[in-house]
């Protein structure tokens, strides 16, 4: 599968990303900083288990709240999402 086929890449992972928190924090999406740590956004548990619910459907896979304190910031986070996201979509053409 070359990029260009994939749907979730990292970019629109982090774009998704980046509109969500505004939204969970009310602030403007432009406020957000994808090199920030998420904590330091003031982020508690719940949101962050909120953040991974909501990423996992729009993604059509679960994930750990975890993996927002693994990789703990938006740019990380969505690089990390949209290998899995690659693994997933091969996984499911593999069958």
């Amino acid at each position: 599968m070359s990029i260009s086929e994939q749907p979730y890449t990292a970019p629109k992972i982090q774009a998704w990303l980046v509109n969500q928190l505004a939204e969970l924090l009310g602030v403007e999406a432009a406020e957000i900083d994808i090199t920030a740590p998420l904590d330091s956004y003031g982020l508690d548990s719940a949101q962050a288990m909120l953040l991974a619910a909501k990423a996992g459907k729009f993604l059509g896979f679960q994930l750990s709240p975890l993996l927002l304190w693994h990789y703990p910031t938006i740019e990380s986070l969505s690089q990390r999402l949209a290998e899995e996201a690659q693994t997933s979509d091969s996984e499911i053409f593999e069958i």
